[in-house]
């Protein structure tokens, strides 16, 4: 796709989440924010109350959840977001959120994340980055299609935002290991395959659900100092700061890392149109997959957008949850 093709935005790397919902009127939207306890993730869902969304922050510590719900809730005068449990490497819990939700959604952001230093797993033996980032955000949407497609009906779309990575350039899927069970476990590579994975679920998403007025894109929030980092090993840390330094990316505030995520979400460019990753509020550039990072920081790899790798991840993710 050619630049003059790409969809773009008023928006920019300087612009907030403050600047994007700006005069948007979202009273009677219904949305969910999960790993909104901090970070870019409760920055969202305080823009989204803001301009009237009903939020729900979907959360692994109920405490922290419910201590940004009040300052939610304080720093906007609205009603303060729910706040329900939800751990995205337990399949029970996955489920038991699904069940609880009740009537329709027209928004689901799936902004958490998990970076780990060393190789973990799940119950089922999954490596923890890939079953938490893609695997655990794939069932809920799954889980709460119906309520989306009923969201579309009433508002005549619902939206689906995942948030990706520059680090999705480092890594395609591997589907002959997903799970690191025979290639040594490096987890920069296993953070970067979970985040393509982000991407082509945004792809494969929108092909599929189009039709029930659900579009999915993915996003980029840049270079933001969170929570997330907070497992780094020295040379996960080493890694940043050199990437950092040789210009790959500037780091954001957490405002600004949070504005690609509403462009997304709530801006009229990007409604009806799915399978996209923005970056900077506005849809990347495509670079080839042997392409470097440091000379394409803003773009996305063909293989993050690739329609039969997508398909291909879908039928693999369904398989392995079950669902």
């Amino acid at each position: 796709m050619t630049s003059s093709n790409l969809i773009t935005t008023s928006f920019n790397a300087t612009s907030t989440a403050d600047d994007v919902v700006r005069g948007i009127d979202l009273r009677g939207l219904l949305a969910i924010v999960t790993g909104s306890s901090s970070g870019i993730g409760t920055e969202t869902a305080r823009a989204l109350t803001g301009a009237g969304a009903e939020v729900t922050l979907a959360v692994r510590n109920i405490d922290a959840g419910n201590a940004a719900a009040e300052q939610i809730r304080r720093s906007t005068g609205s009603i303060g977001p729910r706040v329900v449990w939800l751990d995205l490497a337990n399949r029970k819990s996955v489920t038991d959120f699904i069940h609880g939700w009740s009537g329709s959604l027209h928004l689901l952001i799936n902004n958490a994340g998990l970076v780990t230093s060393g190789l973990e797993r799940t119950a089922e033996g999954w490596e923890l980055q890939f079953a938490t980032n893609h695997l655990g955000h794939f069932g809920l949407a799954i889980g709460l299609h119906d309520a989306l497609a009923s969201g579309a009906e009433e508002r005549g779309e619902a939206r689906i935002v995942s948030l990706s990575s520059t680090a999705h350039m480092r890594s395609g899927v591997d589907f002959d290991d997903l799970h690191f069970e025979r290639r040594p476990y490096d987890p920069q590579i296993a953070y970067a395959q979970s985040k393509t994975a982000n991407s082509l679920f945004a792809v494969e998403a929108t092909r599929r659900w189009a039709s029930d007025g659900i579009v999915s894109n993915a996003v980029n929030p840049g270079g933001v100092a969170t929570g997330l980092q907070r497992n780094f090993s020295p040379k996960q840390r080493e890694s940043l700061d050199a990437a950092a330094a040789a210009g790959v990316f500037r780091y954001k505030t957490i405002e600004q890392g949070a504005a690609t995520s509403l462009a997304a979400a709530v801006a009229p460019e990007f409604a009806h149109t799915g399978g996209h990753y923005l970056d900077d509020c506005r849809e990347a550039y495509t670079v080839p997959n042997d392409a470097d990072l440091a000379q394409h920081p803003h773009g996305v790899k063909q293989w993050a957008l690739d329609p039969a790798i997508a398909e291909r991840l879908w039928k693999v993710s369904t398989d392995l949850i079950g669902d």
